[in-house]
């Protein structure tokens, strides 16, 4: 399934630095998005994208992942050449991660 489908997500930016959470919808979810949506899993998701260290805060009284995400913007909002300067768009790719509803991974391509 896809991360979507029981989560949604907001961005925001400070310079060259992305940040990203992941919120379920549902509490029963929670486990099953902290088990699959590692710092690790979200690096690679962001491959060529996020050059930088991917660092995961968690939130479980709101049931929440806050992704802070380094060398993520093309040298942020001054710099870069990018039509999405500020990384709304990372919100929305996040969303497409797949994720196994068991908890466990699924050993699928971004398994990273």
């Amino acid at each position: 399934m896809l991360l979507r489908e029981i989560a949604h997500s907001r961005t925001g930016d400070k310079g060259n630095i992305s940040n990203i959470s992941v919120i379920a919808y549902d509490s029963v979810h929670w486990d099953v998005i902290v088990n699959n949506v590692t710092a690790q899993r979200v690096k690679y998701h962001f491959a060529g994208l996020v050059r930088g260290e991917v660092i995961r805060y968690e939130m479980p009284g709101i049931h929440a992942l806050n992704f802070v995400m380094y060398d993520a913007l093309g040298g942020g909002v001054t710099r870069s050449l990018s039509l999405d300067p500020h990384g709304k768009c990372l919100s929305s790719l996040i969303l497409t991660m797949n994720i196994d509803q068991d908890g466990e991974r699924d050993g699928d391509s971004d398994s990273g």
